[in-house]
């Protein structure tokens, strides 16, 4: 009888609880039960993991093998603990030495072949890792998003036999280190925009203030242009909020964009977009816009054309910060700490020619909901001779 023990981390919205990985090897008929509230894709962990250690040369001896997931009452997704499961495995037999093991915390998705596969969340991950004392071996392909968090351990490797080797001291793999930080600008300057210069004044008390804003105005007034530039007004993201944003980033179905590290997001659902898209959810939940906006901007152009029910599930994350899903099993909160930035039409015509008309368009709008936009403006027409090619820019650059 020889028992094992490995530690993994789960996803529980951007936070990454640990998860021991118990491994007991006994004499008896052969079989192999996985215990500890795990879903589908976690059992279907057993054969990947047997496929992978013949695969790669290693025993898989004919006798009765438990692995437990504990604590058994958080719920386990994906294949993200199969690495530990073998690596437990190994040591569990004596094919490894298990003191080996207590210092690290395994994240990775075996192929038949030993090759590991990248998993969403890692981000959460490796913070919770750094916390523990304990360095992290990810896939190679998750490797310099783990190393973002600073003070963290992380090896990445691209199969069983590298994890293996590095264990036994055998090759010695490198530590991961993240990329040089570059925070591209996007180019978007408010000089692009002609006129608007009250619309422009209230962008830049928006930004130093945060406050939400709301723009009514006709087509063409330069509604979305000026929305677009709101981010450049905006600070440098600090490390903190570029790694609270990367997280929600991570265990997104987008997943985590080096490219987007410190850039404030900007996000502009489409107005057929439903209460679900907008705040997140799913079986298992994942972050919606306002989430994904977070330490950014959400546009929403076209604002009474959204459902009435996906406007109104705004309110508590705009004055909160924050958005809680509630499912049977768990309750699972994401940040949502963005700044709206909406726009409209006077009337459905798109001009303000029939007044009844419009005071009908705008009761689409909640009481309660405008509430929480603090400025409210309206924006003119732009005269033709603004518009012309050959007309002098105006007003100053975002980045003054």
């Amino acid at each position: 009888m020889a028992l094992a023990l490995t530690y993994a981390r789960a996803q529980l919205g951007v936070d990454a609880p640990l998860v021991s990985v118990e491994t007991h090897v006994a004499n008896g008929l052969p079989a192999f039960a996985l215990v500890g509230l795990p879903e589908a894709a976690v059992r279907e962990s057993r054969e990947r993991v047997r496929a992978a250690l013949l695969t790669c040369g290693y025993e898989m001896p004919p006798r009765r093998i438990t692995v437990n997931l504990a604590p058994a009452d958080l719920p386990k997704e994906g294949g993200r603990f199969d690495l530990a499961m073998a690596l437990g495995l190994l040591a569990a037999t004596g094919q490894i030495p298990a003191q080996h093991l207590g210092g690290y915390e395994f994240l990775g998705e075996l192929a038949l072949s030993g090759q590991l596969r990248p998993v969403p969340g890692v981000l959460p991950a490796a913070v919770r890792a750094r916390d523990a004392g304990r360095a992290l071996i990810v896939p190679r392909e998750n490797a310099t998003e783990a190393a973002r968090v600073s003070g963290t351990r992380v090896f990445g490797a691209g199969h069983l036999r590298e994890v293996v080797a590095h264990l036994l001291a055998v090759d010695v793999l490198s530590p991961a280190e993240a990329p040089s930080i570059h925070v591209p600008q996007d180019g978007l300057d408010l000089r692009d925009v002609r006129g608007q210069h009250r619309a422009k004044r209230a962008l830049e008390i928006a930004a130093a203030g945060g406050h939400n804003l709301l723009m009514i105005g006709p087509p063409g007034a330069g509604k979305s242009m000026l929305a677009q530039r709101f981010s450049g007004l905006l600070p440098s993201m600090s490390e903190a909020e570029a790694l609270e944003s990367a997280a929600i980033w991570s265990v997104s179905h987008q997943g985590f964009m080096d490219s987007a590290w410190g850039v404030r997001p900007f996000r502009a659902p489409h107005h057929t977009a439903s209460a679900v898209a907008l705040i997140g959810g799913g079986g298992q939940p994942r972050p919606g816009e306002i989430s994904l906006a977070h330490h950014g901007v959400l546009f929403l152009d076209e604002l009474p054309e959204f459902e009435k029910r996906a406007l109104e599930v705004l309110r508590e994350p705009l004055e909160t910060g924050r958005i809680i899903i509630s499912r049977a099993a768990r309750q699972v909160e994401f940040p949502a700490g963005f700044q709206l930035i909406a726009a409209m039409n006077p009337s459905p015509k798109g001009d303000d020619s029939d007044p009844e008309a419009g005071r009908r368009y705008r009761a689409r709008l909640s009481g309660p909901f405008l509430d929480r936009i603090d400025i409210q403006l309206s924006l003119p027409a732009v005269p033709k001779e603004h518009l012309r090619q050959d007309a002098p820019q105006d007003g100053e650059s975002s980045s003054t």
